[in-house]
């Protein structure tokens, strides 16, 4: 936030399927980890489905230059780590997105998943 930027995160994830995202546990985890941003709950997955997002968790940059509206600059995951593959999370994807956005440039690699980008 002190580069500009401002965040809202939100669950689009089925409470039925996955009861630990639900809002009181996702309240217990922004306080937790002190978010400093809103985090929301899309109990119809409609705004997931708006967005054409395809995984869990999935990262929509939007960027603004000027007088021009915003734009999505970025779509994508946070890093290479799954839950079953042991990569540790970094955050680089995310991260390198932010920074190219901030100095000016474009991305130097090719967003994941690739096949969702192609639907905003």
């Amino acid at each position: 936030m002190e580069k500009g930027l401002g965040a809202v995160a939100i669950s689009s994830n089925s409470i039925r399927t996955h009861p630990q995202d639900g809002p009181e546990r996702m309240a217990e985890d922004a306080k937790l980890f002190k978010y400093p941003f809103p985090y929301l709950h899309d109990e119809s997955q409609e705004v997931a489905k708006a967005f054409g997002a395809v995984c869990t968790p999935e990262f929509f940059l939007f960027k603004k230059d000027g007088r021009r509206p915003f734009e999505l600059f970025y779509h994508g995951q946070f890093d290479d780590s799954r839950p079953s593959n042991n990569v540790p999370v970094t955050g680089r994807d995310l991260s390198r997105a932010i920074d190219c956005a901030l100095s000016g440039q474009e991305l130097p690699f090719v967003e994941k998943p690739r096949a969702a980008r192609a639907k905003v």
